[in-house]
């Protein structure tokens, strides 16, 4: 997972309420267990028409928000099933980070899973924010213009996203502690019995 220290990005609005995961990703492109290729189908009901074509009218189709990293989003972002895929398929897109009133619970705690920071800030004051947007994680401030917000975060979250670390980072991250315990243990050797 790539550390996420600071971000100056475009910032796509999509104030939409209650986005829930199969509108991130349909359910129909879930069949895989890689974290790539999923970016093309992100909001693909908003993002293309029943035939396939791409929907002009949709934020993420207009530059130049098709290269936004941010995406600015309404209240209970990521509702619905608990799919891993949706976190993936923004940032497979290249959303690194969501700035919304409030999220899904589990949608939330899979986004620090997957080195995409989610940001709770009240309504007004996203409303505020404007197409360029700067976060600083380490000062847990977003800035737009003259406007300085400060978000609230989880320390040990915090320190994950700042050192790239996911659960199977903080695992090896001991990994001398764990050999050192598993040079202490006996040499079990049981009998087969046929």
């Amino acid at each position: 997972m790539d550390p996420f220290k600071e971000l100056e990005a475009i910032a796509a609005p999509l104030m939409i309420d209650n986005i829930d995961t199969d509108m991130i990703i349909p359910k129909q492109f879930l069949r895989t267990i890689k974290r790539s290729g999923l970016g093309v189908h992100l909001f693909d009901e908003m993002r293309h028409f029943e035939d396939g074509s791409t929907n002009p009218d949709f934020i993420l189709n207009q530059p130049p928000y098709d290269a936004a990293q941010i995406l600015l989003a309404g209240e209970n972002f990521g509702c619905g099933s608990s799919r891993e895929h949706a976190p993936w398929a923004l940032l497979d897109f290249g959303i690194t980070c969501i700035i919304a009133p409030s999220f899904a619970d589990i949608f939330y705690n899979n986004c620090f899973k997957n080195g995409v920071l989610p940001i709770t800030l009240p309504a007004e004051q996203i409303a505020q924010l404007g197409r360029e947007v700067s976060i600083n994680l380490p000062a847990q401030q977003v800035r737009s213009g003259n406007h300085v917000f400060l978000f609230e975060i989880d320390p040990f979250r915090k320190t994950c996203l700042l050192e790239g670390l996911d659960d199977i980072g903080l695992t090896l991250g001991h990994a001398g502690d764990i050999d050192g315990y598993e040079a202490k243990q006996p040499n079990w050797v049981v009998p087969c019995r046929v």
